[in-house]
């Protein structure tokens, strides 16, 4: 795949870039390494500072970089804004609270007695350069969850974006240098896919976070596994939201019509699969549907715009394989369910629900990445948590009710990263994120997230 930004709304290749040859790659290993060996030491007040500046320069570029990421992968600019300011905040977030988060933990002496300590303590120290494979639906906000954690434990990055968000992902290594990160804490390079592998085997990078879909997430973890390096994976998602008859149905289905189209559908996180209890069934499916049918589909560029384009046409293709799968072997599409007219050669589809789709379908157990949401019909609580599992993936889910014991089973009996009662799924930088089975593994934000790229160092210490 060429390293181009394509615009989405036409098909036109808006500019391309060189990638980097062998020469370029080792330039950026080399002082990647070399910047280590400086950050590692450099006091949390120092490297906040320098975040939070980062944060600063942010939010004044925010309607700039806004513009570059729906130019580049096609999202309603309003959500592009709000991307950016969520990467500021998670800048800031991390800038007031890694120091506390990598304390020293110290056992309580009972427990290490029989050690022969008369002191122990755990230090959490940076791994190196931590090597970011990532995706184009959320092109900044996917770097900075990495990053901003990453930098703050003292590790460097090299950023491996998609090649279709080129000038993003220039924007971030700009980003960090102008905020005072010294040369080498924070690299882009451009290189296809085919370059991962080497570049992960190199004895400078010390671990690997990939998010993307399954066949790059094994193709990494397969690399990592082979040198012993440490990854995080946050990959597919297939996330059900399930509404039972106690739920406020009316919200229920406003906000599944948001949990789907979120980012044009094309989000991990987003609900794919609406799993409604038959008591409410109608009632549900007429509102999410009538809602869904309304929606505007146009120009990204448009504040009015709800639905923008695919961001790839092979996206779409794949897509409307998916739809037209389900239809021929008996789903009934209550809206959408193909190419909306008016828009030339833009890779837009129709916000589509379907209904009576069975296990034979190919869209019941693969991933719809795009505005295309699933209804399905539950007859208790026990039916709706066993369609829920259904599936190979566990990234998050949704439950809508006001009865707490279901609360409680569902939580205990949800195969998935995540549960959000009453609101769709959302990340934040204080929750701990990611998914289990195919979904991937390891945990991004939170205390959780800025851990996994850090050395759990044990001081134990006799007289």
């Amino acid at each position: 795949m060429p390293i181009a930004t394509v615009d989405p709304t036409t098909g036109e290749t808006l500019r391309t870039f060189d990638e980097l040859d062998a020469e370029g790659v080792e330039k950026r290993l080399a002082a990647a390494a070399e910047a280590f060996r400086a950050h590692r030491a450099t006091p949390f007040a120092e490297r906040a500072r320098l975040l939070r500046r980062a944060a600063d320069l942010l939010d004044a570029d925010q309607d700039e970089i806004a513009r570059t990421m729906t130019t580049e992968m096609g999202k309603p600019l309003k959500a592009a804004r709000a991307e950016a300011a969520k990467c500021a905040k998670a800048m800031r977030w991390y800038a007031d609270n890694a120091e506390r988060l990598l304390a020293d933990e110290h056992p309580d002496d009972a427990d290490v007695k029989d050690s022969g300590a008369v002191r122990a303590a755990v230090r959490y120290r940076p791994l190196g350069t931590v090597l970011a494979v990532m995706p184009w639906n959320f092109p900044l906000w996917q770097v900075v969850r990495f990053a901003a954690p990453a930098l703050m434990a003292g590790n460097t990055g090299l950023l491996k974006h998609a090649s279709n968000v080129p000038q993003t992902a220039l924007y971030l290594e700009e980003l960090f240098r102008r905020a005072g990160f010294p040369e080498g804490c924070f690299q882009t390079l451009l290189v296809g896919s085919r370059a991962v592998d080497a570049i992960l085997r190199d004895p400078r990078v010390a671990a690997a976070t990939l998010t993307g879909s399954e066949p790059a997430g094994r193709a990494v973890a397969a690399t990592a596994g082979d040198e012993i390096k440490k990854t995080v994976l946050e990959l597919g998602g297939s996330d059900p939201y399930v509404v039972m008859p106690s739920a406020d149905v009316e919200r229920a289905a406003d906000t599944a019509v948001t949990a789907r189209v979120q980012n044009n559908g094309q989000s991990c996180i987003a609900a794919k699969r609406f799993i409604v209890h038959t008591d409410v069934y109608d009632a549900f499916t007429e509102r999410f549907t009538a809602t869904m049918a309304a929606l505007t589909v146009g120009d990204p560029m448009d504040e009015a715009t709800d639905v923008g384009p695919l961001a790839t046409e092979q996206g779409r293709a794949d897509l409307e394989e998916l739809v037209d799968d389900a239809v021929r072997a008996g789903a009934q599409v209550r809206c959408g369910g193909r190419r909306p007219e008016g828009q030339g050669r833009g890779w837009y589809y129709e916000p589509t629900v379907l209904t009576g789709v069975t296990p034979a379908m190919r869209i019941h157990r693969e991933e719809a990445f795009g505005p295309v949401a699933v209804v399905y019909r539950a007859a208790d609580l026990d039916e709706a948590l066993a369609l829920a599992n259904d599936t190979p993936f566990g990234l998050s889910s949704n439950l809508w009710t006001r009865d707490r014991d279901e609360v409680e089973r569902f939580a205990a009996g949800i195969e998935a990263g995540g549960v959000f009662v009453n609101g769709m799924t959302a990340s934040h930088p204080a929750l701990p994120f990611g998914g289990v089975k195919r979904s991937g593994y390891g945990r991004e934000l939170a205390g959780h997230g800025i851990k996994e790229f850090c050395n759990a160092t044990t001081v134990w210490e006799a007289d």
